[in-house]
């Protein structure tokens, strides 16, 4: 059984550590900077062996050097290994390795950065989807590199895992991303919902994090493309762009939240 801890980085950055039960071992998954993971690798005496990376962000790669030494795997996208610091196990899609007694799967997830991968552990339950800048809570992430095509048909492939898959991106931006998710669905109840009880985590101070798939796709406008209320409201923002097909739907969500 794996454990998922929070380490708050920046100002709004999340890098999560996996750890077993009875176990000293660990892994990170995008450390953008290594005070917090060192903090919590000395407090609970644990020790790390191994490092995720999703895409090359700095924000997501920056404390990898300090955390390095002897006996650490980093895992990062073939693609990206000249945009990443040195790669222990290079990986493409549908790759598997073992981390800590369970199978991770790789997904190659462009949009984002062209690089972009995300891990899966189905062993897990439920299972854990760690996406970084791909899919956000009631989000996504801007196409900094990659195409609406791209970006449409990677949030699509994970939409297809279970609906029980635990949700882990690398960034709190939850309330800010259902704001606007209720200006293209402002009937959607379970949005409401779910936008009243973020609120109140926040105001608590604790993270939104994880979602569920169920959550994201019940509520989240990017995977809601082709849902009638989310047509409707595209087509009535956008009455000279009609959207023929969902990539084009998404093109237009993505191109208004950049400018909200």
């Amino acid at each position: 059984m794996l454990d998922v801890i929070t380490l708050p980085a920046f100002n709004d950055n999340y890098i999560w550590l996996l750890k077993s039960r009875g176990d000293k071992r660990c892994w990170v998954v995008d450390p953008g900077e290594a005070e917090p993971v060192q903090h919590y690798l000395k407090t609970h005496e644990l020790t790390l062996e191994g490092i995720l990376l999703t895409h090359h962000h700095a924000d997501h790669i920056g404390g990898v050097a300090a955390l390095m030494k002897a006996g650490v795997t980093v895992v990062g996208s073939v693609q990206d290994v000249y945009r990443l610091p040195p790669l222990n196990l290079q990986v493409t899609q549908g790759d598997r390795f073992q981390l800590l007694g369970h199978t991770v799967q790789v997904l190659e997830v462009p949009g984002h950065t062209l690089g972009h991968i995300a891990y899966f552990i189905e062993d897990q339950h439920p299972p854990l989807l760690f996406c970084g800048d791909t899919l956000f809570a009631g989000g996504c992430g801007r196409l900094f590199e990659g195409t609406p095509e791209q970006m449409h048909a990677s949030l699509q492939a994970l939409a297809r895992l279970p609906d029980t898959t635990r949700v882990y991106p690398a960034h709190e931006y939850t309330l800010s991303n259902l704001k606007f998710a209720l200006q293209v669905e402002p009937d959607n109840l379970q949005l409401q919902q779910r936008m009243t009880e973020c609120q109140q985590l926040r105001d608590k101070g604790q993270p939104t994090l994880p979602s569920t798939l169920a959550d994201e796709k019940a509520t989240n406008p990017f995977l809601r493309i082709s849902q009638p209320t989310v047509v409707r409201c595209l087509a009535r923002r956008f009455p000279d762009q009609p959207a023929t097909a969902p990539a084009e739907g998404f093109a237009l969500l993505r191109g208004w939240k950049d400018k909200a």
